[in-house]
C-alpha cells in the first residue's frame, strides 16, 4: 500500500535490539532538558539524514551519561535502513529509547517506514537539535524543526514531544519535475491520501491531520499551533 505513496517536495527540502526502555527514574533528566529548549535555532538542512549519539544527562555525569540518537537532515529512501544500522552498532548500555528529530522533510514512504521502526523500538520522538559538537560532552539541545514528511516519521514515536519554540509543519504531498523549459507538479490522488491517513490512525494520530495537510496549497507550509497538535493527538509540549 505505502509503496505507491508520492514523495513530498523538500521544504527549504537484520534489526537491532531495541534501545533501553524508559523507566520512571529517567524522566527527570528528560524534563530538565526541556529547560534548554526555549530559543529557536533555525536549521538549514539539505543533506540526507545522519545519526549520532548525544549525551542527555547534563553536566557532571561524564562517561555515565545516558545517550539518545540525534537524527538530522532530509529523510531519503535509504534513511530507514541507515537508522537500523546505526542503532544496531550503537553501544546499548547507555542508550535510551529517545530520538531527537530535526528535519525539513523528504520522502513520504521512507518517513512512514522510519516511523514504523520507531514504533517497533518504542522510541520517544522529540523535535530538537543538538550543537554540531554534541556527543561525548554535555551539550544542551535547542529547539528544532520537523516539517513536511518528517511529521510522518514523528508519528511513530510512542511519545511525541514538540517543546515550546520547536516548529512542526504540514506540507502537501507532491512531486515536482523540472525540465529544461518547463516545470510540472503531480499531487497525490485520494487513494494515496487515504493510505497515509490510515497510517496516521494506526499511530494514534487523528487522520484529519493528513486531511488538513492535503487540503492546502502545495507551496505553503502550515506551522501547527499548540492547539492543533493537541487536537490531532500529534504531540505534547512536555515529556510526561
Amino acid at each position: 500500500m505505502v509503496e505507491h505513496l508520492a514523495y513530498t517536495e523538500r521544504v527549504g527540502g537484520s534489526s537491532p535490539s531495541p534501545p533501553t526502555r524508559f523507566a520512571a527514574a529517567h524522566k527527570a533528566w528528560i524534563c530538565a532538558l526541556f529547560a534548554a529548549l526555549m530559543v529557536f535555532s533555525p536549521a538549514a538542512l539539505a543533506d540526507a539524514m545522519r545519526f549520532r549519539l548525544v549525551d542527555i544527562g547534563g553536566a557532571g555525569c561524564a562517561k555515565a551519561c545516558p545517550q539518545a540518537i540525534a537524527a538530522e537532515g532530509v529523510i531519503e529512501p535509504e534513511t530507514p535502513e541507515a537508522f537500523l544500522e546505526f542503532a544496531k552498532q550503537a553501544p546499548s548500555s547507555r542508550l535510551r529509547a529517545v530520538v531527537f528529530l530535526d528535519s525539513p522533510g523528504g520522502n513520504v514512504v521512507a518517513s512512514m517506514e522510519l516511523g514504523t521502526i520507531f514504533r517497533k523500538l518504542r522510541v520517544a520522538a522529540i523535535v530538537a537539535q543538538f550543537a554540531p559538537d554534541a556527543g561525548q560532552g554535555a551539550s544542551p539541545a535547542v529547539t528544532g524543526q520537523c516539517i513536511s514528511a518528517c511529521v510522518y516519521a514523528m508519528m511513530g514515536g510512542v511519545r511525541r514531544v514538540a517543546p515550546p519554540g520547536s516548529r512542526v509543519g504540514l506540507h502537501r504531498m507532491s512531486i515536482v519535475e523540472r525540465g529544461i523549459f518547463t516545470t510540472s507538479r503531480s499531487l497525490a490522488d485520494p487513494p494515496l491520501v487515504d493510505a497515509l491517513a490510515k497510517y496516521a490512525q494506526r499511530m494514534g494520530v487523528d487522520r484529519r491531520l493528513v486531511t488538513a495537510a492535503e487540503s492546502q496549497d502545495p507551496d505553503v507550509v502550515h506551522l501547527l499551533t499548540r492547539q492543533e497538535m493537541a487536537r490531532w493527538r500529534l504531540a505534547t509540549a512536555q515529556f510526561y
